[in-house]
């Protein structure tokens, strides 16, 4: 099954350094694919070449909310030339966000952004943290903005670790939003309620064997793994998460 990706802040502090350097490591880790944060000046050609030789599917561009508003054909011209097909807004500055008006009018851009992107063949996503499940009006944020997007257009990639972190179930929106969720999810473990950190794939509290068997369901294209923080070296860290999703999957 060739649908494992990582995002590349896993290990940012390498791409930092060494972008292409790194991609090669990914991809000797034994990874599909990668989602990226961030192209580091890179042209497209290039990096096309070097995905090519590597083997590695791109599977995901996390992209600015300035980028996207201020210069959106520019970055589709890129995402197309590097073969990307999913581009995923990663978050929202806070007045965006301080109030249900604000997630409608949120909801409201999103989906021109995404009508922009569909003209290109290109699935337009957002990415969650915890701060969508505040409520306003008795509703979460994240419902607010669900509830005025079009699934078509706009899609959810959901973060399994900011949804248990708030002690809620990843599992339960997948299921709420099969259309929007049939595209990426974030694989990212807890390590436990009361040490909220992430942790390497299966060995934290959350059950991945339920998220994959929802994920099928939904006919989900990527599986990308996240973490944030470690205790061993970045590169073992993100291969025992892709061994232990390779046994699931």
């Amino acid at each position: 099954m060739k649908n494992l990706g990582l995002q590349l802040y896993s290990v940012k502090e390498l791409v930092q350094k060494d972008f292409i350097g790194t991609l090669k490591e990914v991809a000797e880790v034994g990874y599909d694919g990668v989602e990226f944060a961030g192209f580091f000046n890179t042209p497209a050609k290039e990096l096309k070449k070097a995905l090519d030789d590597l083997n590695l599917t791109p599977c995901g561009s996390h992209t600015g909310i300035d980028l996207l508003q201020n210069s959106l054909d520019e970055v589709i011209e890129y995402n197309l030339e590097i073969g990307n097909r999913y581009i995923v807004c990663p978050g929202i500055p806070p007045h965006m966000r301080d109030s249900a008006d604000a997630y409608k009018r949120l909801g409201e851009m999103f989906n021109k952004i995404g009508q922009r992107c569909k003209q290109h063949g290109i699935q337009f996503a957002y990415h969650n943290h915890a701060f969508e499940f505040e409520k306003f009006d008795g509703e979460y944020g994240l419902d607010i903005l669900m509830s005025h997007t079009d699934p078509e257009l706009v899609h959810l990639e959901l973060d399994t670790f900011w949804v248990e972190y708030c002690g809620l179930k990843s599992v339960d929106f997948m299921r709420k939003y099969p259309q929007q969720c049939s595209s990426l999810i974030h694989i990212k473990d807890l390590k436990s309620m009361d040490e909220k950190v992430s942790t390497e794939i299966g060995s934290g509290i959350m059950d991945f064997v339920e998220i994959v068997r929802v994920g099928k369901q939904l006919g989900i294209k990527w599986y990308i793994v996240e973490q944030e923080e470690f205790e061993k070296p970045q590169l073992e860290s993100i291969k025992q998460s892709l061994n232990y999703m390779r046994s699931i999957l």
